[in-house]
């Protein structure tokens, strides 16, 4: 099964994809794409959900090469998120089939967080309308796939697709 689960910045959305995992009877593997460098924020926000994480979940930090990493995977995953391997690739050119290709051959569940861009204020630059678009055609392709979408405000969830 392939849970996709949206949100806007700190809405709550990995909590509620690793509350869903919890939930998991076998195996959880968190997949991180996103790599911490110099941004402290950044690093902040990985030590928070590390923090929050189970001692017995494997954690694979992947940076751009998710599709390829979901194949090595067994049990459920759970894949943080999709907006930052969207910021990893240049010019946002991700390989979407391979992804789609990926969840779908997985044989546990799939959990995918990613960020709904569409929402908010509309981008001032040029890259920033770049990466909103190619977010949002990213989801929409995962949406279409998935058995199930929430939609998370606030801690709370909206059933957009399947059930909860």
């Amino acid at each position: 099964m392939i849970t996709l689960i949206l949100g806007g910045a700190r809405s709550g959305k990995s909590a509620v994809a690793e509350s869903l995992a919890r939930q998991s009877s076998g195996p959880v593997t968190y997949v991180a794409t996103g790599v911490v460098g110099d941004d402290a924020d950044f690093a902040a926000r990985v030590a928070e959900h590390r923090a929050r994480r189970p001692a017995a979940w494997d954690t694979l930090e992947v940076g751009a090469q998710l599709a390829e990493a979901l194949g090595r995977v067994r049990g459920t995953v759970l894949v943080d998120s999709l907006g930052t391997w969207l910021a990893a690739t240049r010019d946002f050119a991700v390989d979407v089939d391979a992804l789609l290709v990926a969840l779908e051959a997985h044989a546990g569940d799939a959990i995918v967080v990613t960020d709904e861009v569409g929402l908010g204020v509309h981008p001032e630059t040029e890259v920033g309308r770049a990466f909103r678009d190619a977010l949002g055609r990213l989801n929409q392709a995962v949406a279409a796939r998935a058995d199930a979408v929430w939609l998370v405000v606030a801690g709370c969830v909206l059933v957009v697709k399947g059930a909860r």
